[in-house]
C-alpha cells in the first residue's frame, strides 16, 4: 500500500496562501478605488436616507442586510475577486454612512434635506452627537483590534488567508468606515472648516502618513489602518461637497447624479482590476486536488 503523504505545517501554510488569498495587494490603485467606493458610499447612503426619504432607521437596516449578503459572497469565494471585494467595501461605506447618521443625528430639521419635513418610518436618530458617537466607534474599533491581537493572527492584509482572519478584517472595516463617516461629517458640518477645508485637512494628514512610511521605526501596518480610517472622511467630505447646496459650500450636483457617476467610475476600476487579476491567475499554477483538500481542512 502506498504510504499517505504527510504535510508539514510549512506545507499547509504555503498551500493555504496560494489557494486562499482573498484580499488585494495595497497599491495606488487600491487607494484610488477605496476613495471612489467611500465617496459613493456617502452619496448613495444619503440618496436612500434623505433624497428618497426612507430615513436613517430603515436605510440602516436595509444597507446592513446588503452588507451581510455581500460579505457572505466574499467569504465563500475561493480566491480574490475584485468585484466581490469592492462590493463589500462599498456596502460597508453605505451602511457606515447611515449608521453614523443614525447614531449622531436626531429628528430635527437641522439634518433634513432641503424641502423635507420628515423622513421614513421609525426613529430618525439617537442624537448622540459627533464627539460621543466617535468615542463609541473608536472604542469598538479598539475592541476589534484587541480581539484580533489575542488571536495571534496577522494584521497584514495580503497575509490574511483564513476565514477567522477575514471575518475580523471585515469587522474592522465596517467599524472604521462608520467612524470615518462621523469624522467627515464633524469636519464638514461642525468644525467650521466646510467641505473643502475638511477634505484638505484629511489630505494633509494622509500626506503625513505617506512621509512616515519612510521612517523605519513606524510599522507600515499601523499606517495602513490609520490611512484606511482617514480615507473614509475624505470620501465623506468629497461626497458632501458634490451633493450639498451651494449655499452650504457644496456643488449641488445631487445625490442621484453624483452616485451614478461615481458608480460608473468604480465599476470601471473594478473591471480593470478583474482583468489584471485574471492575467495574474493565468500565469499561476492551478491548485492540485491535494491542495484543495488541504484548504478545506485548514
Amino acid at each position: 500500500m502506498e504510504k499517505p503523504e504527510i504535510l508539514t505545517d510549512l506545507d499547509v501554510d504555503s498551500t493555504t496562501r496560494s489557494v486562499m488569498k482573498k484580499l488585494p495587494e495595497v497599491t495606488l490603485a487600491f487607494w484610488t478605488m477605496k476613495i471612489a467606493a467611500t465617496t459613493l458610499g456617502e452619496t448613495a447612503g444619503d440618496l436612500f436616507a434623505q433624497t428618497l426619504k426612507l430615513g436613517y432607521f430603515l436605510t440602516t437596516i436595509a444597507l446592513f442586510l446588503v452588507f451581510v449578503v455581500t460579505l457572505v459572497v466574499q467569504l465563500r469565494s475561493r480566491r480574490y475577486n475584485p468585484f466581490f471585494y469592492w462590493t463589500v467595501i462599498l456596502s460597508t461605506s453605505m451602511a457606515g454612512t447611515t449608521m453614523s447618521d443614525f447614531m449622531n443625528r436626531d429628528a430635527s430639521a437641522t439634518f433634513l434635506a432641503s424641502g423635507a419635513t420628515s423622513l421614513g418610518w421609525g426613529p430618525q436618530g439617537l442624537g448622540l452627537g459627533y464627539p460621543t458617537g466617535a468615542a463609541i466607534l473608536i472604542s469598538l474599533l479598539i475592541a476589534v483590534f484587541a480581539v484580533w491581537k489575542l488571536t495571534g493572527m496577522t494584521f497584514v492584509i495580503r497575509d490574511i488567508v483564513t476565514f477567522r482572519g477575514e471575518a475580523l478584517f471585515w469587522s474592522a472595516i465596517l467599524v472604521s468606515n462608520t467612524l470615518g463617516t462621523s469624522m467627515g461629517d464633524f469636519l464638514a458640518d461642525s468644525s467650521g472648516l466646510g467641505y473643502a477645508g475638511g477634505a484638505l485637512l484629511v489630505s494633509g494628514m494622509l500626506a503625513v502618513l505617506l512621509v512616515l512610511m519612510k521612517v523605519p521605526v513606524v510599522p507600515n501596518v499601523l499606517l495602513f489602518w490609520f490611512a484606511f480610517v482617514l480615507t473614509r472622511p475624505l470620501g465623506a467630505t468629497a461626497g458632501d461637497f458634490l451633493t450639498k447646496p451651494v449655499a452650504k459650500g457644496g456643488l449641488d450636483l445631487g445625490t442621484a447624479g453624483s452616485s451614478a457617476v461615481l458608480l460608473a467610475i468604480l465599476v470601471g476600476l473594478m473591471a480593470y482590476a478583474q482583468v489584471q487579476e485574471r492575467r495574474t491567475a493565468a500565469s499561476s499554477p492551478e491548485p492540485t486536488e491535494q491542495e484543495a483538500v488541504t484548504r478545506r481542512a485548514v
